[in-house]
């Protein structure tokens, strides 16, 4: 089994800003984010991003604006030597119905730990918001909440074991 670590996108990878984020011009990958998945990835985590996406359930946008988006992030870190495995979205908003994938229900960390064969008890979850964290708990990942748009290197640190050389 692996071990990995679960991340939220939105003010943990890139800033959050106070609208859905869909666009290129709006992405601002936070500067810390290749040293921190750089460090995890030396420690032998596998990544792997989770998100709710509740702008396309709204109608504000469509699964290819967050494909376009994510295909950038990806060959952004590829360039700094880091794999993302998987990114997992949810694109329901609660204003539209109940789903069991939106954070803070387990779905789609469920789905990771069965598909990457994942020690849920090895691996963490980062994530801004306590909804991230609770996701994480329900499929049995220990989480760690960081402010929004802060360090991620600081959160990435608080993995109890990890090797910082």
């Amino acid at each position: 089994m692996k071990k990995a670590v679960l991340l939220d996108r939105d003010g943990v990878i890139n800033r959050e800003i106070d609208a859905y984020i869909f666009r290129r011009r709006e992405f601002e990958i936070l500067p810390d984010v290749p040293a921190a998945l750089t460090l995890l990835k030396k420690n032998g985590f596998m990544l792997i991003i989770i998100s709710n996406q509740g702008g396309i359930g709204k109608g504000l946008y469509k699964i290819p604006d967050v494909e376009k988006l994510h295909k950038y992030l990806i060959s952004y870190l590829k360039d700094s030597g880091i794999t993302i495995r998987e990114i997992y979205y949810c694109v329901h908003h609660p204003e539209n119905g109940n789903c069991i994938c939106r954070k803070p229900d387990s779905l789609m960390v469920e789905k990771a730990i069965a598909r990457f064969n994942i020690n849920a008890e090895e691996s963490w979850f980062i994530g801004d918001k306590e909804r991230d964290i609770l996701a994480g708990e329900k499929a049995g990942v220990k989480g760690i909440l960081m402010t929004q748009n802060t360090s991620l290197l600081n959160a990435v640190k608080k993995i109890p074991g990890l090797k910082l050389k």
